[in-house]
This record gives C-alpha cells, sequence and structure tokens, in this order.
C-alpha cells in the first residue's frame, strides 16, 4: 500500500474549487460525466460513471474534504484527505491518499493530476 501526496494551484478562489470538488452540477461540468455526491458526512459519492466511489467523511466548508475511497473488497481503507487554502490569487490544494493499492498507485497518481486536478483548473480557466 502507498500513500500520493501532492499539492496543486488552481487558479480560483477557495469557495470556487471547493464546490467543484462538492456541487455535482458543477462536477458534472468539469468532468463530463453525472456526478452523485453530497455534503452530508456519511453519505455514499460516485463520479465518472461509478469508477470512483465511497463514502464522505468530513466537510469543513472551502477549505476541507475528507472521504473512504472503495477498491473493491480491500479491508485497508483508503482515505482522502482535501485541503484548500488561499494562495493570492489561487488556491493551493493538497491532496493526500492513504492506504492506495500499489498496482492501483500509477492510475490514482495520473488521475488525480490529469483528470481531477488539471481538469478542474482548465474549467476556471479555459483556453480560448
Amino acid at each position: 500500500m502507498k500513500t500520493f501526496k501532492k499539492s496543486f494551484r488552481i487558479y480560483a478562489e477557495p469557495s470556487d474549487v471547493y464546490s467543484a470538488l462538492t456541487n455535482p452540477f458543477t462536477i458534472e461540468l468539469w468532468s463530463g460525466y453525472p456526478a452523485v455526491m453530497s455534503e452530508e458526512p456519511g453519505s455514499e459519492f460516485s463520479l465518472w460513471d461509478g469508477d470512483i466511489s465511497g463514502r464522505n467523511i468530513e466537510f469543513e466548508k472551502d477549505k476541507k474534504i475528507v472521504q473512504e475511497w472503495y477498491f473493491g473488497d480491500r479491508k485497508e481503507k483508503s482515505i482522502v484527505t482535501i485541503s484548500i487554502k488561499p494562495e493570492g490569487e489561487k488556491s493551493l490544494v493538497t491532496v493526500e491518499q492513504t492506504n492506495v493499492p500499489d498496482d492501483d498507485f500509477e492510475n490514482i497518481s495520473e488521475g488525480w493530476r490529469e483528470y481531477y486536478m488539471e481538469a478542474i483548473n482548465a474549467f476556471f480557466n479555459p483556453d480560448f
């Protein structure tokens, strides 16, 4: 099992980044897929047609999201903590995901970079 941890700079306000991670309508806009998401602790979520699913654990509005991601029937819980901090006109978004199965680590790392953070940054800063 491995831990993924990386910080990203998103050119958007922390409240906008938080909404992009928690509002199912906004998630659909930047991801291109319907999303099941709620800010209710204990609620289940599903993204990318179920490719990512889990349970929401904790929310701190505009600052922090904690989720459990499911990896089949593995006993170890993969916990994702996303921290959002203002940094001038940007947001510093730090993602830490624990207990990532070794054989899934490269795909998870690429997913966080390309399909999550780069997509959110492009959503707020489109190249016309």
